[in-house]
């Protein structure tokens, strides 16, 4: 038998599928992903970033042609309509997990539910990392 939280837990994670399904959230990854050209192209500058920020971090110089060939793919994702209608459906979806997990985050910080205030605080919900004066 599920316990109160498994219960309300199951029940949250329901509305938020809702949420998506009405959002056009996971229909919009769903075309990306079935979508061959876009997720080359996503998959080929998610790649390209990679490769230059590591070159980056090991102390490289980043060759100006480089950087111009990821800003040109770059813009070309972004104005390709299933690619940016993946990356807002992944920015909905994260801000979404990010909200409930202030919420949840704060509630057991303050053992309470948080008021309003107190999710606007500047905090980032999780207690003790610094992140915020206290």
């Amino acid at each position: 038998m599920p316990t109160k939280v498994e219960t309300k837990t199951n029940e949250l994670c329901e509305a938020i599928l809702e949420q998506l399904q009405a959002g056009g959230v996971r229909q919009r990854i769903d075309t990306f992903l079935a979508d061959d050209t876009a997720r080359t192209q996503y998959e080929s500058l998610m790649n390209m970033g990679q490769a230059l920020q590591e070159k980056q971090h090991n102390g490289q110089t980043l060759d100006p042609a480089e950087i111009s060939a990821f800003e040109k793919d770059r813009d070309a994702l972004l104005h390709n309509p299933v690619a940016s209608g993946f990356l807002d459906a992944q920015e909905e979806m994260h801000d979404l997990q990010h909200s409930v997990q202030r919420v949840v985050s704060k509630t057991i910080e303050l053992g309470r539910l948080p008021a309003a205030d107190d999710l606007t605080e500047g905090s980032c919900g999780h207690g003790g990392c610094g992140c915020h004066d206290h």
